[in-house]
């Protein structure tokens, strides 16, 4: 699961008109054990068939995939899956297998391409691509045993007439470090597998946090994947935590009245015949699809649901910016691992066979964003206080009840399903937007910027000597870190920013990153210094922060004396500060770096941003 993401997002479910309104602490249930610990603290499960069953191949089967010889309740580990695919590429010839990548703990990522027809043992690209991701929270593994089940089926059970106009990519474990810390008791709000992977990589970092920053191998190999393939549709697949509901399989992408603010024609077709087709192919399999959900607050079901703009860091977010058909897949961590399998599976197929039938209209849909170029740039978002939209929602019911162990109202779920109700939904809006630069100025000291600029796959032109540049500049005022390390970083949590022209000497190496591509909005995110998912909020430019050369209070005291006796502006604003803010009148440091920050002897690289926005004549 990739949230809690862009927003405070709103709590599900109303309450059942059937359900008391506060009852008696539940007494104890009955249920199945897997250990020395009870799992029965989960709420009760409904019964379920449906025809995505016929899927399932007996274990006698010779090309039972190893979580089928379980019965779909156990997932293979790394060594049984890379085992299970070797077979599979190796008895036909529409799989190729690749190393894209090695984790730091020195295990390779592996991706299965699942097509026809190869040119130059690529594949044509005359045909689109599905990209299907599994295991980027390794605990949440559904994609991997589907996407097993329908590689075996097109290459052993006659199902290779998908082939025939669309190609597969699929990653079966992305965060295979993470997957391979297995465990009975690592998510205990969900149904299986047995043995579940890790969220985190082995560096304890959150792959779906960082597709913007690319700190970790594992990210930086998956886009380098990304851009090597060129993929049309890209599926990543989760398993949701938070409450309970109807829907045992949700996915979508940006859930908002307008749409997705930076890929629109894209948003349409996903809202559109994607949302249509898939779901209907999932209803008619037995499964019950329904949109993207996430609680605020798990004690209090009867708010709404959220819908807005997804951050960079994740995979929708990166997928809107780069102008990527990307969809978010969170199967629901209460429904049992073989009824969440058997969805994904079906999602997989309907999605090849989908982009099969309009890979080219969702082709002209990616050019039309690509060639988008607003004259603004949102850069950070925040939630509205009213709905303003409202959906369809199939509940679950549950009570009220007082625990004895928290010692206040918590809630239960009764395994039973509640009304359909329509749910608020709360979007969020831009609360900053910037006008869009004709290009923006990195300095070749920054070589860590440049370099994950070069791996996302930006252009920009590299400075062969050193070049004076008239830009708008920022400089940061009264910034302040979080209080608490987000994924290895301490983040830039407020400041004010003030925009001003100046010119500047580049050095040679410094890029010139222009706004006129493709990758142009993914250029403003991660550049902007008022973005919040900017390399500067994620805190790569701490020396920006720090002052190194200081005045002694001996001498800078004279002086402001004379500057209170010579200027009477800067007297009136000094005596108004005074008065605004009573901590810095009682503060002598302060009053004196006030002064000294007005002298042409404070540090003009101080607090100021060091790239520069080429702004239009």
């Amino acid at each position: 699961m990739p949230r809690p993401h862009r927003l405070a997002l709103c709590a599900i479910l109303m309450l059942s008109a059937a359900a008391p309104a506060l009852a008696a602490a539940p007494g104890p249930q009955t249920g199945p054990q897997t250990g020395p610990w009870d799992t029965d603290f989960l709420p009760p499960l409904p019964p379920w068939h449906g025809a995505s069953e016929k899927l399932v191949v007996p274990a006698a089967d010779p090309w039972a995939t190893p979580a089928e010889l379980t019965g779909l309740t156990a997932t293979p580990s790394y060594d049984e899956t890379r085992a299970f695919i070797d077979r599979l590429v190796s008895a036909s010839p529409l799989l190729r297998q690749e190393v894209f990548g090695v984790s730091p703990e020195g295990r390779e990522m592996v991706a299965v391409l699942a097509a026809k027809g190869l040119i130059d043992g690529k594949p044509d690209p005359a045909k689109p691509l599905l990209l299907v991701q599994a295991g980027i929270h390794a605990g949440e593994i559904d994609g991997k045993d589907a996407g097993l089940m329908l590689l075996r089926d097109i290459t052993q059970r006659g199902k290779d007439g998908l082939l025939d106009r669309v190609n597969l990519l699929f990653v079966p474990i992305f965060n295979v470090d993470g997957h391979e810390r297995a465990g009975a008791y690592n998510r205990p709000n969900q149904r299986g597998p047995m043995n579940q992977g890790w969220r985190t990589t082995a560096q304890n970092l959150n792959l779906n946090r960082d597709y913007g920053k690319l700190d970790t191998p594992e990210m930086r190999a998956m886009i380098a994947l990304i851009r090597r393939y060129q993929p049309d549709l890209y599926l990543d697949i989760h398993v949701t935590d938070g409450m309970d509901y109807a829907y045992d399989i949700t996915f979508g992408n940006d859930e908002g009245a307008a749409g997705d603010l930076f890929s629109p024609a894209i948003d349409r077709w996903l809202a559109g015949p994607f949302k249509t087709e898939v779901g209907q192919a999932l209803t008619k399999a037995g499964h019950i699809p329904g949109p993207l959900v996430t609680e605020a607050d798990g004690r209090k079901p009867e708010g709404g649901i959220a819908g807005g703009t997804t951050p960079l860091r994740y995979s929708i977010g990166y997928g809107n910016l780069a102008h990527i058909p990307t969809v978010l897949v969170e199967n629901h961590s209460l429904k049992p691992y073989r009824q969440r399998v058997l969805g994904t599976y079906v999602l997989i197929e309907r999605s090849l066979t989908l982009l099969a039938e309009q890979g080219a209209v969702l082709r002209q849909a990616v050019a039309s964003d690509r060639a988008r170029r607003p004259v603004t740039l949102p850069v950070a978002f925040e939630v509205e206080k009213t709905p303003s939209a409202s959906v369809e929602f199939r509940t679950m019911r549950h009570e009220s009840y007082i625990s004895p162990a928290s010692g206040g109202v918590e809630v239960r779920w009764l395994g039973r399903p509640g009304a359909t109700v329509r749910m608020p939904v709360f979007l969020d809006h831009p609360s900053v937007t910037v006008a869009r630069p004709e290009a923006y100025w990195v300095p070749a000291t920054k070589p860590e910027i440049i370099a994950r600029l070069r791996l996302h796959g930006l252009a920009m032109e590299t400075q062969d000597q050193p070049r004076e540049v008239t830009v708008d500049a920022v400089r940061l005022t009264e910034p302040k870190l979080a209080t608490e390390t987000n994924e290895g970083h301490v983040m830039l949590d407020t400041a004010g920013y003030v925009h001003e022209t100046r010119t500047v000497l580049y050095p040679k190496g410094s890029v010139r990153v222009p706004t006129d591509q493709p990758l142009g909005d993914l250029a403003g995110q991660l550049l902007e210094a008022e973005s919040t998912e900017s390399f500067l909020a994620w805190g790569f430019f701490p020396e920006i922060l720090q002052r190194t050369e200081y005045i002694e209070p001996y001498a800078i005291a004279p002086l402001a004396e004379r500057m209170l006796a010579t200027d009477p502006a800067l007297k009136a604003a000094f005596e108004a500060k005074l008065k605004a803010d009573p901590g810095f009148a009682t503060n002598p440091d302060q009053r004196l770096a006030w002064f000294y920050e007005r002298t042409p002897y404070s540090d003009a690289a101080y607090l100021r941003y060091p790239v520069g926005r080429e702004m239009g004549r």
